[in-house]
């Protein structure tokens, strides 16, 4: 039984995590792209945040859920050491986004919120989806590209570059990790 202990913990640390959710990529894109339309029409930079807030929260479920649920269908755990890599790997860069989030919005430099999401949504993917499927670390990629045009455009084109970042991407990826590597 130690033998076939050490296998399974062998086994577990070399492989990726592959409970990256295609069905609920897709349900994140499609809310994120009612947050990015109802964002647009926001009256205040402080209602904007707070909407988008409330899509990160909702995000997260959804991601968690639908992890969570292709996890149990494959018969494998979610927190296993794969996943932990995989949300590890992310947190460095999530959590400098809040930070500079929380800097911007205080200073008054609000317009350049989205930019900073999306390139730091990017380089989170991307080193998350070290320990994933291939198709991740591209998407991470795409992220830093419209984070990029963001950095650069003016700031009106701010919400359509979020629905076309965190709305179009999920959307996209999410169709093809579920139909490559299951729901």
């Amino acid at each position: 039984m130690d033998n076939l202990r050490y296998i399974r913990n062998t086994m577990e640390s070399a492989g990726s995590f592959t409970a990256v959710p295609g069905v609920g990529g897709m349900v994140m894109g499609a809310t994120a792209c009612l947050a990015a339309f109802a964002a647009h029409f926001s009256r205040s930079p402080k209602a904007w945040l707070g909407i988008w807030a409330f899509e990160l929260a909702l995000a997260i479920a959804i991601g968690l859920a639908f992890s969570a649920r292709k996890a149990i269908r494959n018969g494998s755990s979610l927190v296993s050491k794969p996943f932990r890599r995989f949300v590890l790997a992310m947190v460095p860069a999530v959590f400098s986004g809040a930070l500079l989030t929380a800097v911007l919005y205080r200073s008054g430099q609000h317009p350049l919120i989205p930019a900073v999401w999306l390139l730091l949504y990017g380089v989170s993917v991307s080193s998350g989806g070290a320990f994933s499927v291939r198709a991740v670390p591209l998407m991470g990629s795409c992220f830093l590209a419209i984070g990029s045009v963001a950095a650069l455009a003016p700031s009106t084109w701010g919400d359509a570059l979020m629905a076309l970042g965190f709305g179009g991407l999920h959307l996209v990826f999410g169709f093809v990790i579920a139909k490559d590597f299951g729901g």
